[in-house]
C-alpha cells in the first residue's frame, strides 16, 4: 500500500477553494418562490428548469448550458427548510470546473465551509480518478479561517479512517509530531516501560498486551505566560475489548477508538494556525487494547498516577483508564481549562445518537458558550449532567473506585464521574463523549471518520483567547 504520510494535511478540502478567478460559473440558490419568480424575470431559464424537472427541491442541481456549449450557470435547490450544510452537496454534484456563489445563499461562510468539508476524500488506499469542482471564495469570507478549519477537520477524518494496521501508537505519535513540526511546537513522548518509571501505570496496563508500545504524547506550544489550555484525547488505536472481548460486530469500527486523539490534533492545528493567545498543551495517551498472556484482567486492581486505586470491572472500559492518568498530569499544573474528547461510551450514542456528542461540565458559562457555538457552526453538542449521586455506582469493595458502574443505567454519566475524580486543581474541565464516525453520508459530511465538536470548541476558544494585536 502507499506510504502516504498519515499526518500530511489532506489537500482535497483546501485546494477546492480558490481566490477570484475569471470565467467561474455562477451558482444561484433558489427556493420555490425564487423559481416561480423566474417565470416573469427569465422565461427561457424557467422553461429549461421546468423541462429538466428542477423544482428547487433541497439539494437539486440544474446545469444551465450556454450558447457556446459550455456551462452558463448552475441553479441549486434549497427546498423548504435548507440545512446549514446543504451547499456541501455541490462538492459532489458539480462536474469539474470553477464556480462562484451568486445569490440566494443566506450564509456564504457556512456554504463555503460545507463545500470544503464536502470535498473531502480519503485517498490513501484508493485514489479517485476525477478531480472535483473548485469554488471561488466570496468577498467577506475569511479564506484562511475556512482553510484552517477544514484542514483540521480533514486531519481528524484521515486519522480515524486509517486502519489500525497503519495507525498504531507509533503512527499516531508520527501524526502528532507532524502537526507539532508544522507549528514549531515541542513534543515529549514517554513509551513502554518508561511509563511505569514516570508514573503512568494505567496507560501501561492497558497497552502492555500489545507488541506496539503504549505511550503518552505531550505537545506544548505558545508563550509560557499565556493562559494555559490543555487538550486531552483518547488514543486507543484499536480496542478488542481486552479479555472482556467484544463481539465481532462491535469490534468492526474499533479503528475509530482513537477518534478523541484525532480530533484533538485537528483542534490543535486550528488553534496554532490561528495563533490564539494560549499556552497550549495536548496530551494523548495512546495504546492498543489487545489480548495476550500479560493482558490486564477483570478484577485487577490498578494503581493510578493520582494515587487512586482502581478495580477493573471490565477491560473494555479501558479508555477512561488511560485518560485518567493523562488528566491527572494535566491537572498538576492547574491550567485555566482542560478539555478531553473520547469515543468513550455506547451509552452516549444510545442517548443522543451518532451526530450529537455529549458534553459534561460544571461550568455553566462554558457549557452555554459551547452549545451556542455548536449551533452557530453546525457542529452541535448536548450537555448531560455530572450527576453526583451516581458516583456511588462506581463504589468498589476492594479499591478506591471501580472503572464501571454496578448496573446498566447512566453509563455516559458514570464514565464522566469516574474521570472527574482525577481532576482536582483545574477550575474548568469539560469532557466530550463523541462518536467520531458518520454511518451514512450527508451534504458536507461524507461517510466515515468525522470531526465532532472541534469546530464549536475552536469558536469558543477563539472568542476567549483572541489573537493579541
Amino acid at each position: 500500500m502507499p506510504a502516504a504520510s498519515p499526518y500530511a494535511f489532506n489537500p482535497t478540502v483546501t485546494d477546492c477553494l480558490v481566490e477570484k478567478t475569471k470565467g467561474a460559473v455562477p451558482v444561484a440558490a433558489m427556493d420555490k418562490a425564487a423559481l416561480k419568480a423566474l417565470k416573469k424575470s427569465d422565461k427561457p431559464l424557467f422553461r429549461w428548469a421546468e423541462a429538466a424537472g428542477f423544482t428547487a427541491g433541497a439539494g437539486q442541481v440544474l446545469l444551465v448550458p450556454s450558447d457556446k456549449g459550455g456551462l452558463e450557470r448552475v441553479l441549486f435547490g434549497l427546498g423548504d427548510d435548507p440545512a446549514p450544510f446543504l451547499p456541501g452537496k455541490l462538492a459532489t454534484a458539480l462536474p469539474a470546473g470553477t464556480y462562484a456563489l451568486e445569490s440566494g445563499f443566506a450564509d456564504p461562510r457556512m456554504a463555503v465551509l460545507a463545500f470544503c468539508l464536502g470535498s473531502y476524500r480519503f485517498e490513501r488506499y484508493r485514489k479517485q480518478a476525477k478531480d472535483g469542482p473548485r469554488l471561488v471564495c466570496p468577498d467577506g469570507v475569511d479564506l484562511a479561517e475556512v482553510r484552517r478549519i477544514a484542514a483540521g477537520a480533514a486531519l481528524a477524518r484521515d486519522l480515524v479512517n486509517t486502519p489500525a494496521n497503519d495507525m498504531g501508537p507509533q503512527e499516531l505519535e508520527d501524526a502528532a509530531r507532524g502537526v507539532a513540526a508544522r507549528h514549531k511546537a515541542r513534543v515529549k513522548v514517554i513509551r513502554g516501560d518508561a511509563l511505569l518509571k514516570q508514573n503512568f501505570p494505567m496507560i501501561h496496563a492497558v497497552g502492555r498486551a500489545s507488541p506496539r508500545e503504549p505511550r503518552l504524547i505531550d505537545i506544548t506550544w505558545g508563550k509560557a505566560s499565556a493562559p494555559k489550555v490543555t487538550l486531552v484525547g483518547k488514543g486507543i488505536v484499536f480496542d478488542t475489548g481486552g479479555l472482556d472481548l467484544k463481539p465481532s460486530s462491535n469490534m468492526r469500527l474499533m479503528k475509530k477508538d482513537m477518534g478523541g486523539a484525532a480530533n484533538m490534533l485537528g483542534l490543535a492545528h486550528m488553534i496554532m494556525d490561528a495563533g490564539l493567545d494560549v499556552r497550549l498543551r495536548v496530551l494523548i495517551p495512546s495504546a492498543e487494547n489487545a489480548v495476550s498472556g500479560n493482558a490486564f484482567r477483570p478484577s485487577d486492581i490498578l494503581q493510578s498516577r493520582k494515587g487512586i486505586t482502581v478495580e477493573v470491572g471490565n477491560t473494555d472500559a479501558e479508555g477512561r483508564l488511560v485518560l485518567a492518568d493523562a488528566l491527572a498530569l494535566a491537572d498538576e499544573e492547574g491550567p485555566e481549562i482542560i478539555v478531553d474528547l473520547a469515543t468513550l461510551t455506547g451509552a452516549a450514542r444510545v442517548a443522543l445518537g451518532p451526530d450529537l456528542p455529549a458534553v459534561f461540565c460544571h461550568d455553566d458559562l462554558l457549557s452555554a458558550e459551547l452549545m451556542a457555538a455548536g449551533a452557530a457552526e453546525n457542529d452541535p453538542v448536548w450537555r448531560l449532567p455530572l450527576y453526583g449521586p451516581y458516583a456511588r455506582l462506581l463504589d468498589s469493595k476492594v479499591a478506591d473506585i471501580c472503572n464501571i458502574s454496578g448496573g446498566g443505567f447512566g453509563g455516559a454519566i458514570t464514565a464522566a464521574l469516574f474521570m472527574e475524580k482525577f481532576v482536582e486543581k483545574t477550575k474548568i474541565w469539560l469532557h466530550g463523549d463523541i462518536f467520531a464516525w458518520r454511518p451514512s453520508a450527508e451534504p458536507g459530511r461524507p461517510e466515515g471518520g468525522e470531526a465532532h465538536a472541534i469546530r464549536a470548541l475552536f469558536r469558543v476558544l477563539s472568542s476567549r483567547y483572541a489573537v493579541k494585536s
